[in-house]
């Protein structure tokens, strides 16, 4: 019997997670005793805070450990709120924010509830793997603007303005960036909301990376433009990148409450509550202690710095300067096409990332999982021996390239 036959259509128009491949065959290098460096993974390397284990352990030993409400206990809704209100100036109530089982879980969620076939989902490229497959499966369609290092991985609101058309649906937006980075300024965030306001649009801001941002950048939810685009976001986050949670799953969504009431009759029918304890552990995150954040996002500033000074060393490399999260995303077309020792010929930028791999022992993502060829995703998430001695062997493995 052909059980791939029982499969549903809705299945052949996604694909696996490509950060999620590569760092899976990495830790399975490293498991077989091979010395791989990875750069694949989008986690933080530090541990969770103590205040916080602490706080799960507490909950445990109390015996909160049953259901809670779907859209998460009272408390942790009022320690979202909190956190939007001093950290963007929003305000929102406890019925317009829904606790899920991380930022993808509030995306899928978010997709779940708003789109229909035949939908237009308009989404700056370079752009997280998730979004067009998240869009693919409910039968719309996503629409790329793309944008390289000339325009500081960002698109202008006229490329947005001329992009949408009668079926424009929603627009994504991720500042900062996974991969690139890049943020947008309250000014640029001002011009796409005019646009969005204009044609009617709803926008999901994903915001996962806000607290991470370096060089006295100023982080803006386009939420907080206008009372018109609070009307129309859905601001999407949570603890996995600023707390290093990201095994904990929570992460949040917060607009308006007949969205956010829809996106919680979903869960309902699919998770129901995320882990109790889990809770528990993410009030504490949210509403204890933040000191830990400024000496975390000072360290990863110094290995931006020194990431990009190495990647940048590399001749036919260059790379720009991220303003938020912990990743790079330098350019390597000019070794496209050319040879491995062995007379293999690296055609495209996932040739290239294989080479590495399999070659140089390092673990790195190919730029057209993010849509856009010609680029290598590295996560400075990790020491700074690795990102010495990773980009050591980077530079090495494409020396030995042959023309």
């Amino acid at each position: 019997m052909d059980v791939k036959a029982f499969l549903s259509t809705r299945t052949r128009v996604i694909k696996p997670s490509p950060t999620l491949a590569i760092t899976a065959k990495a830790k399975a290098l490293k498991k077989a005793g091979i010395d791989v460096l990875s750069f694949g993974a989008g986690e933080p390397d530090f541990d969770t805070p103590d205040t916080i284990k602490d706080a799960a352990i507490a909950a445990i030993r109390e015996g909160f450990t049953k259901y809670t409400d779907v859209a998460g206990i009272p408390e942790l809704r009022q320690a979202i709120c909190a956190r939007l209100a001093r950290d963007h100036g929003l305000a929102y109530s406890e019925s317009e924010i829904l606790v899920s089982c991380g930022g993808k879980h509030a995306l899928f969620n978010l997709m779940a509830a708003v789109l229909n076939p035949g939908d237009e989902v308009i989404i700056p490229a370079p752009y997280w793997v998730s979004y067009p497959d998240q869009v693919l499966l409910f039968g719309a369609t996503p629409v790329f603007i793309t944008a390289d290092e000339r325009s500081g991985f960002k698109i202008r609101a006229d490329q947005l303005d001329a992009a949408i058309t009668p079926k424009t649906k929603l627009f994504i937006m991720n500042s900062p960036s996974n991969p690139t980075g890049a943020a947008y300024s309250k000014d640029e965030l001002t011009q796409i909301a005019r646009v969005l306001e204009r044609h009617d649009i709803l926008c999901v801001s994903d915001e996962i990376y806000d607290a991470i941002v370096y060089d006295g950048f100023v982080q803006t939810s386009i939420a907080s433009i206008s009372p018109k685009m609070k009307e129309r976001t859905i601001v999407v986050n949570g603890v996995s990148k600023s707390y290093s949670m990201t095994g904990w799953r929570m992460g949040y969504a917060a607009g308006p409450q007949p969205i956010i009431s829809t996106m919680a009759m979903i869960q309902g029918q699919a998770t129901s509550n995320i882990t109790s304890i889990t809770q528990k552990a993410c009030i504490e995150a949210l509403a204890g202690p933040q000191d830990f954040m400024t000496e975390w996002v000072a360290k990863f500033q110094e290995r931006r710095n020194t990431i990009v000074r190495l990647l940048n060393d590399i001749p036919d490399v260059s790379c720009a300067i991220p303003q938020g999260a912990f990743y790079v995303f330098p350019r390597i077309d000019a070794y496209l096409g050319k040879k491995t020792a062995d007379g293999i010929t690296l055609a495209s930028d996932d040739d290239l990332s294989a080479y590495l791999l399999d070659d140089a022992k390092i673990a790195v993502v190919s730029g057209s999982g993010f849509g856009l060829p010609g680029y290598l995703r590295l996560s400075y998430a990790t020491s700074m021996a690795v990102i010495v001695e990773g980009v050591a062997r980077l530079a090495s493995a494409l020396a030995m390239l042959k023309s």
